[in-house]
């Protein structure tokens, strides 16, 4: 396989192939992040992303479970694109129990119902998605390029079309200031479009990025522990499911996971008893984890 520069892939995508079909983020604006600015966004032609397939077959043979197609936001390519790579990868291994990529909302909503319904049929089966936050200030101030009403709108294409989602928060984003409205508004837009996973990742400023940089000016707070669970238990106490919560990141200060609405009431006892600990035993402040790269 080819790769150009940095290759990023969700955790739980840790055993797959990675297969880069796009380069960089065609959107690469948003405030808090720094992963593809090296990087000019390209689509890859198909035929040399079925080269990929073919050299993955001779080095790892036809028992591929598992394919991520890299880079940043590959649900921007074209649906007969991602048709044609979903084709070619099933073709090659039969086995595969899911292809998956990264799509955030601005791009989802891009395609309507029949064409998911396309790229689902071709076999791929799972979506990343981040989010970040439900509340429209928040997403207008961080340059998502979506609002809550389309974000909504392209999940359920998405889902209706037999696509797992998984959807990403970003717990802090918003800081002290908005915090109460980042978890209400991101509650709001999940469960009008109830993913199969919503995962919490816990804001950490990226040096050099827009965001790092407001908070550098004192203009953004950032949350400590006992903080970040209370915006994380007025999430989980308002969302109805059914989705699965997961907190499958280090950069998170406790890991609360569990079925909704089934696990609610252990997940915010969890909270609660965590709420009760000394600051001291969570991880360190986030302002110590600046510039680690995580």
């Amino acid at each position: 396989m080819r790769y150009e520069g940095t290759v990023y892939r969700p955790p739980s995508e840790a055993g797959s192939l990675i297969i880069q079909a796009t380069v960089g983020c065609p959107h690469n604006r948003c405030a808090f992040c720094s992963m593809y600015s090296d990087k000019k966004f390209k689509k890859r032609q198909v035929e040399e992303v079925v080269e990929d397939l073919d050299m993955a077959l001779d080095v790892y043979g036809s028992g591929v479970r598992t394919i991520f197609l890299a880079d940043g936001n590959t649900a921007a390519l074209p649906t007969d694109t991602l048709v044609a790579i979903g084709t070619a990868a099933r073709e090659r291994f039969p086995h595969l129990e899911r292809i998956t990529m990264y799509g955030s909302a601005r791009f989802l909503d891009k395609k309507d119902r029949d064409e998911w319904q396309a790229i689902s049929d071709a076999g791929i089966t799972r979506v990343h998605s981040g989010l970040e936050s439900g509340d429209a200030v928040t997403l207008e101030q961080i340059h998502k390029g979506v609002d809550p009403e389309s974000a909504a709108r392209a999940f359920n294409h998405v889902m209706e079309a037999g696509i797992e989602l998984s959807v990403y928060l970003m717990v802090g984003v918003a800081g002290l200031e908005r915090w109460r409205e980042h978890a209400e508004g991101s509650a709001g837009v999940l469960n009008q479009a109830s993913p199969d996973f919503v995962r919490l990742r816990t804001f950490v400023p990226a040096l050099g990025t827009e965001w790092c940089e407001r908070w550098q000016r004192g203009e953004l707070t950032l949350l400590n522990a006992h903080q970040a669970l209370e915006e994380t238990r007025l999430l989980v106490s308002m969302l109805e499911g059914p989705t699965v919560l997961l907190s499958d990141h280090i950069t998170n200060f406790l890991d609360v996971r569990g079925r909704i609405p089934e696990d609610k009431p252990a997940m915010i006892e969890g909270i609660d008893e965590a709420l009760e600990w000394s600051l001291e035993q969570f991880r360190p402040p986030t302002e110590q984890m600046v510039g680690l790269g995580l």
